[in-house]
């Protein structure tokens, strides 16, 4: 698998693990846990970004 289909997979779990936990606070959207999975989803997304921005200045 190439490292972009790699980053893909993991911002879909990490998407889908996001809705499941929201779902699973009441869409508390303040929860902590809610608040960490947000957080780390994003980090996935700006590595997706930062790949996607490498691969087309090359």
């Amino acid at each position: 698998m190439s490292e972009l289909e790699d980053l893909l997979k993991d911002v879909n779990t990490l998407r889908e693990n996001l809705e499941q936990l929201i779902e699973l606070k009441e869409g508390n959207l303040i929860d902590s846990e809610v608040v960490t999975a947000s957080k780390i989803l994003n980090a996935a997304l700006n590595q997706y970004n930062k790949f996607i921005n490498d691969k087309i200045k090359k």
